[in-house]
Formats: C-alpha cells, structure tokens, sequence
C-alpha cells in the first residue's frame, strides 16, 4: 500500500435525541454515570445531523479534529477519553485474535471531520450527535464491534442515546464500573409513525450555564434533585415504557411536560439558581396550555433542554393548526418564508375560537427565530459513498464546495 493512500477512511451520520424523561446529574463524573435513568426520542437526520469523517494513515504524525471547519484542540479530556476507549476496545479485539483487518491501525494516528447541519451549543442537543458519531465513526474505522454506550458517554453522557434509532432508554446501571450503564431501544423509528417534533429556535447563542456545570452544582446543592433521582424517576420511566408501547399520546404528552418541568425546578432548586428558560420559552408554554384547554384533550406537548429552545411533541393530523398558533403569538420576523423548515406542513387558518382561547397578544417579531418540523428517526447510518468524505486523501478537510 503506498504510503500517501490512508488505510482507512470513513464517514458516518448520528441523530440528535430529546429526552422526555431527562437525565441531570452524574454520580460519577470520571466515568459519566448518571443519578438516574433517562428516556429520549431520536429525531430524524434529514432535518439533524451530525456528519463525521475519520480517517487513519501511516503518514499522520498528530491526531487532529475539525469541527465545522476549524481546527480544534484535540487534547480536550472528553475527546481523548473518547479516542483512548476506542483505541483500548481495539486493542482488546485484536489481543483476543478476532483478527484485524488493519493489524497496523492501531499505531496510526487518526485526523477527524465533524459538521453539523443545525447551530452548535443553540441548545439542540448537538454534543449528544456530535459524540455518537465520533463514537460510532471510530469504531467503524478501527474495526470495533462492542456496545458503544461506553465510548460515546465518555464524551457526553446523552450521546449514548444517540446511537440507536425510535424510543431509547439509558439504563443507570447499578456497577461502580458502569458497564451496565448502557442506552437500549425501547421501539424503534418506524413503531409511532404520526409523532411529530417541532422545535422552536427562541435562541441560537450560547448557555450561560453549560450543562456540565449546571449539573455538577445541582448534583451537590439540590434536595429536590435527589428526591427526584430516587423517588420520582423510577416510575416515570416504567410509564413512559408503557405510553410509548401503547401509543398513548395523552399520556406521553403530560409525563413530557411534567419532567421537563421538574427537570426546570431542579434547576431553581440548585444554589445559587440556574435558569434555562427565557421569557419567550415561558409564553410558549402557556401557549400549549392554552390549545390544549380549548381542545379539552392534551394534544401538544413541550419539553426543554438546558437552554430556552422548546421541542414540541403532537400527532400529524394537529401539526398545522398548531404551527398556525405560534406563527400568530410569534410573528415571523423578515424570514417570513424560510420561518418553516424541515418537514413539509400545510398553512391552516386558526379559527376565531382558538385565537380568543389563546388570549395572547402577537409578540415583537422574531422571538420564535425559526421552526424546524421533524420525526422520530433511525439511528447512525455508514455513507458509503467516497464523495461524502468531509476529509480528502491527504487526510485535511476538502475544500468548501
């Protein structure tokens, strides 16, 4: 093989995932265990996605990473955690003679490419794609076939539910060791084909508090955290189980709500207080009350992450008649027409009735910046294609097209 040709390259696809049960707080921060279990919807990588090239060669001197074009420093502890793992779960493949196809990888250095096609650190789960794929990237091009939980967590505890498509859970896991702190898939992408996810865009800069941060500090000054952890998750994630198996929209919707919301309080709880939510997040959960009490039945739901994104679950057939609501309490600013991305939704007029039910006044434009309309979506995906490659032959990012 000629030493300028790399002995493996390789370009991989991971989803974003929202949890509807969520996970704050690790009980162990070296091994990135979390408090308690926590349960997520995968969204689907035609609309969120982070795309991954990683490549190997004799002639590398350094390992180096590209994040949405720039270099970046490969010596951050998470991705060398990440790289580490991966090189050890080769190294321990090889060892047990289920013979490498690149006995020499593991001495070669590798240069990674990453981009994402939604904005980093805006709050939409971006550090939960972005490690699944170098996870699940890595492990392609190091011929590494084991659980990948392990490695992904190592970067971002979230990624681990990244890895797989539909309804994941992340099993806390009882061991010190955490090896049985792993993601599974409770149903997959195809099992709920009329869920719907809208996420409102209210901020695309980034957090005051960085959820590492903010988790470390509620971990170690909130009573209501714990209490939760111990005595409010467990059954939670045992109904939500059963909301997703049956197809339970109503019930899914309100156990949403009700964690995102106490996901929220713990955060006030936490000292001194962290707070996520803006004052366009707040109008935007009365907003979904609102509809919901003039339908008489739970048809919307949100959730929010750390920061004041909302992620909004509802059913297809509800879908337009919603997006109409938001686009009436938050006028579009000047994108009038790209304010919809995504998933095609069809305009529908709100009736009379529903906007005096809304009993709000249109904001400022531009407080929803944009909406992107998506569905639960599979789980990391091989490109095949070699034009896909974000990294040339020489091993440095190809040229803007």
């Amino acid at each position: 093989m000629a030493s300028e040709k790399p002995l493996a390259a390789v370009t991989c696809t991971a989803p974003v995932n929202i949890a509807v049960i969520k996970y704050w707080g690790k009980r162990d921060e070296e091994l990135v265990l979390p408090i308690n279990s926590s349960l997520s919807v995968t969204l689907h990588q035609d609309q969120l996605k982070t795309t991954t090239t990683a490549v190997i060669s004799k002639d590398f001197t350094e390992d180096r990473i590209w994040l949405n074009g720039r270099e970046e420093d490969v010596g951050q502890p998470r991705l060398q955690a990440c790289l580490r793992e991966i090189r050890r779960l080769a190294r321990k493949r090889r060892n047990a003679g289920d013979g490498d196809p690149l006995p020499s990888s593991l001495s070669c250095k590798v240069h990674v490419a990453s981009v994402n096609n939604f904005p980093t650190a805006a709050g939409l789960a971006s550090s939960a794609a972005g490690y699944a794929c170098l996870a699940y990237t890595l492990a392609r091009v190091y011929g590494v076939e084991s659980d990948l939980s392990e490695v992904a967590r190592q970067g971002s505890g979230s990624a681990c539910r990244s890895l797989y498509g539909g309804f994941v859970e992340w099993q806390m896991g009882e061991q010190t060791d955490g090896k049985d702190s792993v993601a599974r898939q409770v149903a997959p992408e195809s099992h709920w084909p009329e869920l719907r996810i809208l996420i409102l865009v209210v901020s695309a800069e980034k957090k005051l508090t960085g959820s590492t941060v903010g988790m470390r500090a509620s971990v170690e000054t909130s009573p209501l955290l714990r209490f939760r952890a111990e005595s409010v998750v467990p059954a939670r994630m045992a109904e939500m189980t059963r909301c997703i198996q049956e197809r339970d929209f109503p019930g899914f919707a309100q156990l949403t709500m009700k964690d995102s919301n106490q996901f929220h309080a713990t955060c006030l709880d936490t000292f001194p207080p962290i707070s996520y939510l803006n004052a366009v997040s707040w109008r935007i959960i009365h907003l979904v009350h609102r509809f919901n009490a003039h339908h008489g039945d739970t048809k919307v739901a949100y959730t929010f992450d750390a920061g004041p994104n909302a992620v909004i679950f509802t059913l297809d057939d509800t879908v337009a008649e919603f997006v109409a609501a938001v686009r009436h309490s938050f006028p579009p600013g000047s994108n009038g027409d790209t304010f919809l991305k995504g998933l095609q939704v069809r305009p529908a007029p709100l009736s009379a009735e529903l906007q005096a039910a809304l009993a709000m006044e249109p904001t400022t434009p531009g407080g929803v910046k944009y909406i992107i309309a998506t569905q639960v979506g599979p789980g990391p995906q091989i490109l095949d294609n070699p034009r896909a490659h974000l990294l040339g032959p020489d091993g440095l990012p190809k040229p803007a097209a």
